[in-house]
């Protein structure tokens, strides 16, 4: 057995890109993969992280995932109404502005895949982990997870087909 390592804090922020694309997608907000992002590191950072067999990143998108769903939970519990919301420049360092609305589009229509679509996608697709890699850091047998992404990127490649966007989110 492999002796647990000790997370290092002062290498957080090699994983920030991955981790707020991941978010973005699991939101569909730039603003709330902000937050999301912030409150994972918050949690992370309020105590020693000892890893076991993992690398930082399944680590991170595992707690970052938790966070959301926490996030959720918490939101529905409250039954706050939800106002209407501001679109606010993309100040994520895009230098065309297509590649802007691309990456928006493709972000926005991630966060309306079903949850256990969404996951498997974020995972694999967004933040770059191997397929064995997600599977554990979202607790699913590695054939599982394999379904899903496959299923999520046919309703994407559906759901951004420009005559077909109503299709997301049916089950295919």
């Amino acid at each position: 057995m492999t002796q647990p390592r000790k997370l290092d804090p002062d290498r957080l922020g090699d994983h920030i890109d991955r981790l707020y694309r991941a978010a973005w997608a699991l939101c569909g907000s730039r603003e709330g993969a902000e937050d999301l992002v912030q409150d994972t590191f918050a949690r992370v950072l309020a105590r020693p992280r000892f890893l076991r067999n993992e690398d930082d990143i399944g680590y991170l998108l595992r707690v970052l995932r938790n966070t959301f769903v926490s996030q959720v939970r918490k939101r529905r519990a409250q039954q706050v109404p939800i106002g209407d919301e501001v679109e606010v420049a993309d100040r994520s360092g895009a230098t065309r502005p297509d590649e802007a609305a691309e990456q928006r589009l493709v972000l926005g229509a991630i966060a309306a895949l079903p949850q256990p679509f969404r996951e498997a996608v974020v995972a694999v697709d967004v933040a770059g982990l191997s397929y064995a890699e997600a599977a554990k850091a979202l607790k699913l047998p590695e054939g599982t997870l394999t379904s899903r992404v496959f299923r999520a990127r046919r309703q994407l490649a559906r759901a951004l087909e420009p005559s077909r966007g109503e299709t997301l989110g049916r089950r295919q």
